[in-house]
């Protein structure tokens, strides 16, 4: 993105100084989408008028999931209400809900032939529910048109917002993702409209009202952060009883987001994810090129049958 058009996407950082980006090693470059698969996908989700954070957050995958038809669906619209330094979704003043988008993203289930799908969404700080009821009715929507389909849901984290997470889990999906994104300390610079106290209680929430529920949450490394505070996280969502990690690298969207640090290497992530299965993780993601609905489908299986092997004794 050139800065020009950064400056249009992201007004509320014009004034920021550039971070000139570093150059990304090898183990972290992918190719340019260029198959048919992912533009049929593509064109599906502009004719039902559909966001995806595929897109709207520039991720590096988007080539390779589209090309097997797997977009994580952004409802809400397309402007949050929060400037997180890491993302790139526009903020300003939101859209307004559009009553037609849960029936849209159920239609888009179906076309595509989705056995899992991952439900996501701006923050939307200006609603009453942090737009909990629309994620209940898309949740009911699915279900009416695909009822084979399982549903993740990868939610804000309705700070202010009494009864939001109860409308969600209420509403039967059979994931909750909340992500941390980052480590307690880097909270200010990186999330300063979240509270990492607050989105660890909302995982564990979630478990307690619904045991059956699995949760999962994921974070960037690359921010800054020091390996014994990542291994810190991992406890605090152990305590909260969260079954799924992932963690991947951040990759600066623009010169005016927060910097990357530096690259973390391969043998580092598989660190990680040896240290997160210690921990009691059912199921731990991580790699450069890792985000939170990465190869999601398929890690939902991964899921289930850990904690199947784990309440039959065999794990």
């Amino acid at each position: 993105m050139t800065e020009i058009a950064a400056k249009l996407r992201h007004p509320e950082k014009a004034h920021l100084p550039d971070k000139p980006p570093l150059r990304k090693p090898e183990w972290i470059r992918v190719k340019a989408p260029m198959s048919r698969e992912y533009q049929e996908t593509r064109e599906l989700m502009r004719r039902l008028g559909l966001n995806t954070v595929c897109e709207e957050a520039a991720c590096p995958n988007i080539g390779e999931c589209w090309k097997q038809k797997h977009a994580t669906v952004m409802i809400l619209g397309s402007v949050c209400t929060r400037a997180c330094a890491f993302c790139n979704v526009a903020t300003g003043r939101p859209d307004l809900l559009d009553p037609h988008e849960p029936a849209h993203v159920a239609e888009a289930v179906g076309k595509l032939g989705l056995a899992h799908i991952v439900v996501t969404s701006v923050d939307r700080d200006d609603l009453e529910d942090g737009g909990a009821a629309h994620f209940a009715e898309t949740i009911r929507r699915i279900r009416d048109a695909a009822p084979g389909t399982t549903i993740e849901v990868l939610t804000p984290d309705f700070l202010r917002k009494p009864g939001a997470l109860e409308i969600v889990v209420a509403a039967k999906p059979d994931v909750y993702n909340h992500n941390l994104e980052t480590v307690e300390r880097l909270y200010r610079p990186v999330r300063p409209g979240a509270r990492y106290a607050h989105s660890l209680e909302l995982l564990r929430r979630a478990k307690e009202i619904d045991p059956s529920l699995f949760t999962k949450s994921g974070i960037m490394v690359g921010l800054g952060e020091e390996r014994e505070e990542v291994l810190a996280l991992m406890d605090d969502l152990r305590a909260a009883d969260v079954d799924f990690m992932t963690i991947g690298q951040y990759l600066q969207p623009t010169p005016k987001h927060h910097g990357v640090a530096r690259f973390v290497t391969p043998a580092e992530f598989a660190d990680y994810r040896a240290q997160a299965m210690a921990k009691g993780f059912l199921l731990a993601a991580s790699s450069p090129l890792t985000r939170s609905s990465y190869h999601a489908g398929e890690d939902f299986q991964r899921l289930r049958a850990a904690r199947q092997a784990k309440l039959a004794g065999t794990a």
